[in-house]
C-alpha cells in the first residue's frame, strides 16, 4: 500500500445547510458486554465516482467530503464489482461476487424474465451477521436497498439508530440519490461549464460540458447532506467511536460509465476514517474491491463466516499484494448483453461475451436519461466522429478489449489482437476464466443470447434522435432554482 498527505494546505469553508437534529433516545437495558464495539455507517453515494474535489475533479467545490478525507484514508483505485446498482449492492450486502450468488441480472423481477432466489451456500446478508453479533441495523433516509436476491424476513431491525438499546453498537446504511438522474442543480453554488473538462470520449460541446456540470452540482448538495450526518455523529458524541465509509455503488450515469465495464462504469470513491486505526490524511493506490468493504465491516464487528468472503480487509497485510480486480455485466433491464472484466494497475481486459450486439443497443433509462448518448448518436450518424469515439457507436464490438491503463487511462486504444501484447492479453485471460470458474459465472445460455429488447442498431433515426436532443436542451440549460420537470423522466 502506497500512503501519502492528501493535503499541503488545510480547507477553509462555510456550512451551508443547518438542520435541526434528531435527539437520540434509547431504553436503560444493559448493554455492556457490546460496549466496545465499534458503530459503523456506510454512506452511499449512488451512481458516482471519483468526480469529487478531493479526487482533483476541476470544477466541483465538495468542502466536507474533503474535510473528511482528511481525517481519514482515500483510496484510489477502488472498484465495484458491477457497473450497475442492484448487483454491486447485492455482492456488497454479502460479500460475494453477485455471480456467485445469483444476482447478477439487473432488475431481477418476474416482468423482467427473471425471478429472485434466496440465497446459497449458507449465505447471510450482513445486517443479519451484525445483529447475530448485537449491533442494532438500520436503513436510514432514502430506502433504497435494491437487492437481487429473496431473504425471509428484515434485513434492517429499524429506520434510524436512536431506536437502538442504550449503548448497542450499530450498523447505519444510509443512501444519498441526488447523484442519480435526474439531477439536481445547485442553486447556491452552480459551477460554470468553463470549469469543468470532459473525458476526451464525450463531444466537447456546451451541451456536453452543461450537463456534466450539473452533475457536479448534484454532487455539491448531497455534500452538504452528508455533512448533517457528520454532524449529527458529532453532536451526539458517536463519531470517536464510528467507522465512517463514504463509497460508491457503482461509476457515474453517462455514456461509458454506468452499465459498462470500463472505468468510468466501475470506479468508485472510497474514503474511511476509523479513529484511533488509521492515520489522518492517507491515501492509498491499493487495488480495492467494493467487497472489501464488506469484510472489513465484519472483521471490524468480531464477526466470522461459515465460508470465506471474496473480499480482503482493508487493513489487512494481503490488500499489498493483490494483483487484479473482477468486475461483471449482465442483463441491464431488458437490454441483454453480458461483459467480463480483469483488470490490473497497469492493464485492462474486458471479454464482451455478446460481440454481436452493439453497445449502445436500445436501453430505456440511458435514452430517457443522457443528453450526450443523443449528442453521440447524431454525430455518429453524420460521421462527424473519430475512429475512437466511433468504435463505441458501432453496430457490434470486439470479443476482447485491451488497455494499457499507464498510457491509455480512458480505454481508447484497443490492443486486443496486437502481437506485442499477446502474452498478456493470454496471461490476463487465463486468470479472468479462473476467477470465473470460481465464481461459478453461468456466462451466456442461447435463450439469454436471443432475448431481450431489439438489439438492432442505430435505435432511432438522425432525424429522432435531433428532435429527442431538441427535447432535452431546456432542460440542461433550465437555471439552477428552475423548478422545470425532466422531459423524459420514467419514474
Amino acid at each position: 500500500m502506497k500512503d501519502s498527505k492528501l493535503f499541503s494546505k488545510p480547507y477553509l469553508f462555510v456550512s451551508l445547510l443547518s438542520i435541526l437534529m434528531m435527539v437520540s433516545c434509547a431504553d436503560t437495558r444493559n448493554t455492556s458486554t457490546i460496549k466496545s464495539q465499534p458503530n459503523i455507517v456506510w454512506i452511499m453515494l449512488e451512481d458516482w465516482g471519483t468526480q469529487l474535489s478531493c479526487y482533483n475533479e476541476p470544477g466541483i467545490e465538495t468542502p466536507h467530503i474533503d474535510n473528511f478525507a482528511q481525517q481519514g484514508i482515500m483510496y484510489t483505485k477502488c472498484f465495484s464489482t458491477s457497473p450497475v446498482c442492484s448487483p454491486s449492492r447485492s455482492a456488497m450486502m454479502t460479500g460475494y461476487y453477485q455471480n456467485y450468488i445469483g444476482a447478477e441480472q439487473h432488475r431481477t423481477a418476474a416482468k423482467f424474465g427473471f425471478k429472485k432466489k434466496p440465497l446459497p451456500y449458507g449465505i447471510k446478508p450482513i445486517t443479519q451477521l451484525l445483529s447475530e453479533k448485537g449491533y442494532f441495523t438500520c436503513l436510514m433516509l432514502d430506502k433504497k436497498t435494491d437487492l437481487n436476491f429473496l431473504y425471509e424476513g428484515d434485513l434492517f431491525q429499524g429506520t434510524d439508530w436512536n431506536q437502538r438499546d442504550k449503548n448497542q453498537p450499530f450498523f447505519a446504511q444510509i443512501t444519498f440519490q441526488k447523484t442519480h438522474r435526474p439531477w439536481k442543480r445547485d442553486s447556491i453554488d452552480p459551477i460554470d461549464i468553463t470549469e469543468v473538462r470532459l473525458p476526451p470520449y464525450y463531444p466537447q460541446t456546451d451541451l456536453a460540458k452543461r450537463d456534466w456540470a450539473n452533475g457536479l452540482e448534484a454532487m455539491q448538495v448531497t455534500d452538504r447532506e452528508v455533512k448533517t450526518v457528520l454532524d449529527r455523529l458529532k453532536e451526539e458524541g458517536l463519531y470517536e467511536n464510528t467507522i465512517v465509509f463514504i463509497m460508491g455503488d457503482n461509476g457515474r450515469c453517462m455514456p461509458r460509465g454506468k452499465q459498462f465495464l470500463y472505468d468510468g462504469g466501475i470506479q468508485v470513491p472510497l474514503i474511511v476514517r476509523w479513529p484511533e486505526k488509521i492515520e489522518n490524511n492517507q491515501v492509498s493506490d491499493a487495488l480495492v474491491s467494493t467487497l472489501d468493504i464488506t469484510r472489513t465491516i465484519l472483521e471490524a464487528a468480531s464477526v466470522k463466516t461459515t465460508t470465506q468472503l471474496h473480499g480482503k480487509n482493508l487493513f489487512g497485510d494481503d490488500l499489498a499484494n493483490r494483483e487484479y480486480i473482477f468486475a461483471s455485466r449482465d442483463k441491464m433491464d431488458s437490454t441483454y448483453d453480458a461483459m467480463r472484466t480483469i483488470r490490473s494497475k497497469k492493464y485492462k481486459l474486458i471479454h464482451n461475451l455478446l460481440p454481436e450486439r452493439p453497445y449502445c443497443q436500445y436501453n430505456k433509462y440511458k435514452e430517457a436519461y443522457y443528453p450526450v448518448l443523443a449528442e453521440l448518436n447524431i454525430m455518429n450518424l453524420k460521421g462527424e466522429l473519430n475512429p475512437e469515439l466511433r468504435q463505441f457507436m458501432s453496430d457490434s464490438k470486439p470479443e476482447f478489449e485491451l488497455y494499457d491503463l499507464m498510457t491509455d487511462p480512458w480505454e481508447l486504444n484497443n490492443l486486443a489482437g496486437n502481437a506485442t501484447y499477446d502474452s498478456i492479453q493470454k496471461a490476463l485471460l487465463t486468470e479472468l476464466n479462473k476467477w470465473r470458474a470460481e465464481v461459478k459465472d453461468k456466462g451466456v445460455s442461447e435463450e439469454f443470447r436471443k432475448g431481450g429488447w431489439s438489439s438492432n442498431y442505430p435505435t432511432r433515426s438522425l432525424e429522432e434522435w435531433e428532435k429527442h436532443l431538441e427535447g432535452f436542451k431546456p432542460w440542461i440549460f433550465r437555471e439552477p432554482k428552475s423548478d422545470m420537470k425532466h422531459p423524459y423522466a420514467l419514474w
